[in-house]
């Protein structure tokens, strides 16, 4: 699947599900959510085997990221103590860069994208202050850039498609009636970015820990 073709779809299921919400908004019972969330993706280093001693990692920047998330929840339990909660998070980390001992080998940088339709449960829902976790799973891409590090063309492949786990946890807060303040984590564990480079990972956590804004309705 052509990196295209997964924004496209993204998308397009997020499109196809916020229209379904506003042709039930006559209840107005603020059961859906809107959100765009910003903040940052955090990667560990990994071990290159082969890689000079004296800098023998691969290591990852701190990219800059969005989310945007429509969520439609479903069931109140408890009196309305815990709610359950539908949620699509797409998730776009536009530029990771890179660093190793081996210029002439990696991209430069990379781009992520993430998909995850999860099951969210908030305590305290529909109060002032709502703590909530978060899991699902779905799919995801690595986008590579086409130059090397320091300059020249990147040999290697352009392009990674791997399923993802996602787990997160986070905080609203109400602000206004319809809109709520909310902090978030979210950990994205997918395969590693084909990177021209054989490390000690198969997989990789991708953190995601930002904050934002959620509109009701």
């Amino acid at each position: 699947m052509s990196l295209k073709h997964l924004t496209i779809g993204a998308l397009v299921a997020v499109c196809i599900f916020v229209a379904q919400a506003a042709a039930q908004a006559r209840e107005r019972d603020d059961k859906n959510e809107l959100s765009g969330i910003i903040g940052r993706t955090f990667n560990s280093d990994q071990s290159i085997p082969g890689a000079p001693a004296y800098d023998p990692d691969l290591r990852f920047s701190n990219g800059l990221t969005f989310e945007i998330n429509y969520a439609r929840r479903v069931m109140a339990m408890s009196r309305g103590f815990f709610s359950l909660t539908l949620e699509v998070p797409f998730v776009v980390n536009a530029d990771q860069d890179l660093h190793a001992a081996l210029p002439n080998r990696i991209p430069k940088d990379y781009a992520s994208y993430f998909v995850t339709p999860a099951a969210r449960v908030n305590v305290f829902a529909g109060q002032g202050v709502s703590p909530w976790v978060s899991f699902g799973g779905g799919f995801g891409h690595f986008s590579d850039s086409s130059t090397l590090l320091f300059g020249g063309h990147y040999p290697g492949p352009t392009g990674t498609n791997t399923g993802v786990i996602q787990a997160g946890l986070g905080l609203d807060v109400k602000i206004f009636h319809r809109f709520s303040l909310r902090a978030e984590g979210r950990d994205f564990w997918s395969g590693v970015p084909q990177l021209n480079v054989t490390t000690d990972k198969s997989r990789q956590h991708n953190i995601f820990a930002g904050g934002g804004v959620v509109w009701h309705f």
